[in-house]
């Protein structure tokens, strides 16, 4: 089996304080976590987390809150999974840059990703003038 890393958000304003339970350590909270492992949705995430109920809730049609989302970083053996309208500017720079490996930890895919960001930021132009504003004029 192989192993994903996922980052979650949540919304605590959206659990219902009435499902906390009490546990040996403290407060818990049972949830669930969807996750598609091929596919982002239209924001980036992989999946999304809801609220449990029980099963009499379940058979009764009733849902559990949605809390928040989640989404895979990285994946054992893989590459985790991409937006689909991936910009040209990226497709350009992956394609660039075939003899790199992918990360294997994900601190190592982060440092690619911020390396990455870099090598898309736009250059600023020394010799072009710039703009100062006069710092009196009220605005």
């Amino acid at each position: 089996m192989s192993k994903v890393a996922l980052s979650l958000k949540i919304n605590v304003s959206q659990i219902d304080k009435a499902r906390l339970f009490a546990g040996q350590k403290g407060k818990y909270l049972d949830c669930t976590i969807f996750v598609d492992l091929d596919q982002l949705d239209q924001y980036g995430n992989s999946g999304m987390i809801t609220q449990d109920v029980t099963k009499e809730e379940k058979a009764q049609g009733i849902k559990g809150n949605i809390l928040g989302n989640g989404k895979v970083f990285w994946k054992e053996g893989g590459q985790a999974p991409q937006a689909q309208g991936q910009g040209f500017q990226q497709q350009a720079t992956q394609q660039q840059a075939p003899q790199q490996q992918q990360a294997q930890y994900p601190s190592q895919q982060l440092a690619q990703k911020q390396q990455q960001a870099q090598q898309q930021a736009p250059k600023v132009n020394p010799q072009e003038p710039t703009i100062d504003f006069d710092s009196d004029i009220p605005f």
